[in-house]
């Protein structure tokens, strides 16, 4: 019997667990992207985009397609998906694998403030005029409009459409990983005084964490959203290895007990 897996992506940990699925298995393999970023990378398996309705309608698509898995594997920060998706899994009776990469943790030199939210980010700015790098997603931008007195480096994964109505804002587009050297050249070129970050976790876009580091210049990190817990027939891992060996483990309980 061919097993179906769903996975909830928006993350490179995504497209590469997808992928080591595909080439050492039989599965059937479905990955869901939200379709927030307008030109996605090549993905290994079959895909599909947009949303499901909330939580009933991902359960009922999990019925309705015959998954036996439900895999999450969204940013850190896609609270509300996640939310659905502890749910989902227990209205559609399947077990949820979460792959969770750890949060940064600031080491010696790093000169974090820790906020709770894009506008709590905004005010941490201050009224004096500063050259800001914002490394956020482009939805995530507008209240920055409400301080137009500060210089802005914006770096998303597509194009910031409509600009930011503020007198001064440069754009780049740019997918990571990014090279810690590239990154120190970016920041000292621009005159950065100030990183606004999101603390993702993972190895991709750490690299501006490491140059503020080096430059002594400090960051603005945006805490993760609080997120629901998954219950008792899931499982949360830190990294694809181990979600590996979860999805492995959770299919085998379906072979033991004949589902």
């Amino acid at each position: 019997m061919t097993r179906s897996i769903l996975i909830l992506g928006g993350t490179a940990d995504a497209r590469i667990l997808a992928g080591k699925l595909a080439d050492e298995s039989g599965y059937r393999i479905l990955l869901s992207m939200a379709g927030r970023t307008k030109d996605p990378v090549k993905q290994p398996v079959p895909m599909r985009v947009g949303g499901f309705g909330g939580a009933e309608g991902l359960a009922r698509y999990i019925a309705e397609e015959g998954f036996d898995l439900l895999v999450d594997a969204t940013h850190p920060y896609a609270a509300r998906i996640s939310a659905n998706a502890v749910r989902a899994a227990d209205m559609a009776g399947v077990a949820l694998v979460r792959l969770s990469r750890p949060a940064w943790v600031a080491r010696e030199g790093d000169r974090w403030l820790n906020v709770g939210s894009v506008e709590e980010a905004v005010t941490a700015l201050g009224a004096v005029s500063k050259n800001a790098f914002l490394a956020l997603g482009r939805q995530e931008l507008l209240p920055f409009e409400t301080a137009p007195q500060h210089r802005y480096l914006i770096r998303s994964v597509d194009p910031v459409d409509p600009p930011l109505d503020v007198p001064n804002a440069r754009y780049i587009t740019a997918r990571g990983p990014f090279a810690l050297a590239d990154e120190i050249d970016m920041l000292k070129g621009d005159g950065i005084e100030v990183i606004v970050s999101k603390n993702s976790g993972g190895t991709a876009a750490y690299a501006k964490i490491e140059a503020a580091r080096t430059l002594g210049i400090p960051v603005i990190m945006i805490d993760r959203p609080a997120r629901q817990e998954p219950d008792a027939v899931s499982v949360v891992v830190p990294d694809i290895e181990t979600a590996l060996s979860a999805i492995r483990h959770q299919l085998s309980l379906l072979e033991k007990r004949g589902e």
